[in-house]
């Protein structure tokens, strides 16, 4: 019985899942019906979480490959081993030269560099959001307000109480069973299916309600930074002046004036894998280079 009701479906009755296990009701969800009367729900995406899983592991995965593939390793090839603290003095002058060439030869043509990163961002939230309607839709409409509902549980009194983990995945299920009796006539049984991997399914969906809930909460106020940071010129200077506090003040304001936000991002960037001291000096040198240039326009 176990191994059919397993490939089968199963189902349990809603109405039965408040009482006292024993004297009430079998187990949650479990108990005598009248067909045609009493509700029935049927379970059977049990047997696909593991596949569901997977899935939504590659859903994850696809904003972070397209960001791989679009970078190409940009940002590590600019760093040029600048991340680390003791560097001689020609290689890290030769090093720092190089980069200040980069921005004046590559000034204002990084801007899709940028947004193809800003537009994984808004992958990330589209697919944390879309996950959830996802698992809602996969679940019968009960992930919504599973995780809520199992902090609400726990505050109820154990009479009067509706375990949601049992509602959602339940242990223990009906299944009907037909066969051919004796006389070749099909009898039907009402039997119980005991549904084990339900235990660990229960407790991974409570925890993925949780994380979905913060990633999503993370991801929306990611994107109101980046957006601030795409509109706000102001916002970026205080960035910048942020990531190079020991530069002063005047040089920082002399680069950001100079650069557009894919400029800006590439530099910013840098300034999270680069020694400060060594980035402090960059600024140095990329404010001289664009004052001069500045001198030499007019």
């Amino acid at each position: 019985m176990d191994t059919y009701c397993w490939i089968y479906s199963t189902f349990t009755i809603p109405n039965r899942l408040v009482g006292r296990v024993g004297k009430d009701v079998v187990q949650p969800g479990v108990a005598s019906h009248v067909d045609g009367q009493d509700e029935v729900k049927y379970h059977k995406y049990y047997q696909w979480v593991c596949f569901v899983l997977f899935f939504q592991a590659i859903l994850f995965y696809v904003p972070r490959y397209l960001w791989k593939t679009w970078e190409g390793g940009r940002i590590k090839m600019l760093v040029l081993d600048l991340n680390c603290p003791v560097v001689g003095e020609d290689c890290k002058k030769d090093r720092k030269k190089l980069l200040v060439d980069y921005f004046r030869t590559n000034l204002h043509t990084q801007n899709f560099y940028a947004f193809r990163f800003f537009i994984c961002e808004v992958l990330n939230f589209i697919n944390v959001v879309g996950q959830i309607y996802f698992m809602d839709f996969f679940l019968d409409g009960e992930f919504s307000t599973y995780g809520r509902d199992v902090v609400r549980f726990t505050e109820m009194e154990p009479e009067e109480r509706e375990d949601p983990m049992a509602r959602v995945f339940p242990k223990v299920t009906k299944c009907t069973f037909h066969k051919y009796g004796p006389s070749g006539t099909v009898q039907k049984f009402d039997g119980l299916c005991v549904l084990p991997l339900n235990i660990v399914n229960e407790k991974i969906y409570v925890f993925l309600w949780f994380w979905f809930i913060i990633l999503s909460i993370l991801s929306g106020i990611s994107l109101l930074y980046r957006a601030a940071v795409v509109a706000g010129p102001r916002v970026r200077l205080y960035l910048l002046r942020a990531r190079s506090r020991l530069a002063p003040q005047d040089q920082v304001e002399t680069v950001a004036r100079q650069l557009q936000i894919g400029d800006w991002f590439v530099l910013y960037q840098l300034g999270k894998n680069i020694d400060p001291l060594i980035y402090k000096e960059l600024m140095g040198d990329l404010a001289a280079k664009f004052e001069e240039n500045d001198k030499d326009t007019v």
